[in-house]
This record gives C-alpha cells, sequence and structure tokens, in this order.
C-alpha cells in the first residue's frame, strides 16, 4: 500500500469518494454531538430571508405567522455556508484547477456561447434547488447526508428521486452522448 501523502491530497484537482464521505460522516457525527442537530444548509438562507423581510418591512412581519413559530437568526448552519465558499477558494487554490471555462463545452455544444445566458441558467437552477429544497423541507445535505445517516425514510427516498431526477434532467437538457463503435 502506497503511503499516505497529505500534501498530495491537498492538491489533487479530485478526491476519492469514499474519503470525503467519511469525512462528512466525522463532520455530521461532530455536529450532532456538539450542536445536536444534524447537518444542513438552506436554513441558513430561509433564516437571512426572514431577517431581511423584517428589516425592510416590520409591520409586515409583526402579522406575519411565521415569526409566531421561528425565530430566525444568523446561527452555526452559515458557518457551512461560509465553508463551502472558503473551502471551494482553499482547494481551487491549492489544486490549481481554476481553468474552469465560463461556458462549459456541453452547454456551449447545446445552448450557444453566450455567458450571461450561461449564467442566468445556473441562477436559474440554484433558486429552483433552493426552492425545491425548502418545500421538501430539507437540501441535499438535510437529508442526502444527515437524514440518510439517521435512516430516515423519507430521506432515502429523497436521496433517489434527486438523483433520479437529476439524471433525468441531464437527458432532457443534453441529450445522450454518442458513442462511435470502431
Amino acid at each position: 500500500m502506497e503511503n499516505f501523502n497529505m500534501k498530495r491530497l491537498i492538491t489533487a484537482t479530485s478526491w476519492s469518494p469514499y474519503l470525503v464521505g467519511a469525512g462528512i460522516g466525522i463532520l455530521s457525527w461532530f455536529a450532532f454531538l456538539t450542536a445536536d442537530h444534524p447537518l444542513g444548509i438552506t436554513t441558513a438562507f430561509e433564516n437571512t430571508a426572514a431577517l431581511t423581510g423584517k428589516a425592510v418591512a416590520p409591520p409586515m412581519a409583526e402579522t406575519n405567522s411565521y415569526f409566531e413559530k421561528e425565530s430566525p437568526k444568523v446561527g452555526w448552519e452559515w458557518m457551512l455556508v461560509l465553508g463551502v465558499f472558503i473551502g471551494a477558494f482553499v482547494s481551487s487554490k491549492a489544486s490549481g484547477d481554476r481553468n474552469a471555462p465560463a461556458v462549459p463545452p456541453l452547454w456551449q455544444k447545446r445552448f450557444g456561447s453566450s455567458k450571461g445566458k450561461r449564467y442566468a441558467a445556473a441562477f436559474l437552477g440554484g433558486a429552483l434547488m433552493l426552492f425545491g429544497a425548502r418545500m421538501a423541507q430539507g437540501c441535499t445535505s438535510g437529508h442526502g447526508i444527515s437524514g440518510t445517516l439517521q435512516l430516515a425514510a423519507s430521506s432515502w427516498l429523497f436521496a433517489i428521486i434527486i438523483f433520479a431526477t437529476g439524471i433525468a434532467t441531464a437527458f432532457v437538457l443534453y441529450g445522450r452522448e454518442e458513442h462511435s463503435h470502431v
């Protein structure tokens, strides 16, 4: 077996899904141990929207039933949000993998080379995913990681549906790649 090399791991452009899965599992245990709460990231956005609404229109917030049940705050979930951005930045710097095109070839082949169209589609796709995560009362990290680790049937169903939907969406958007056989 090859010796473990931390520098090679940190500078790799991709990591083993098994290693990453084990790391996420350990992070989830840590979250339950220290915060008695599962991993999840969309609650941070929900709380931010509620706090923004409360700041912009205080009278509306006073009559909104959401605020009777919830007390929105900037909590530890925002550390996960920041961690995603910081981790992605550090990873891209360490690996030197910062040459991703603004318009990937597969997108360009199907939809053209417009950066504006690509960014608008990415934004709308992200907004749709966030909306869906709130409707499902959990995101891929909430259901797909924490829920499946707790063996929640709803989370296992969510994980199956999200993978099936992702595959179907990719086929609808990009079609099936043709391979030539020699």
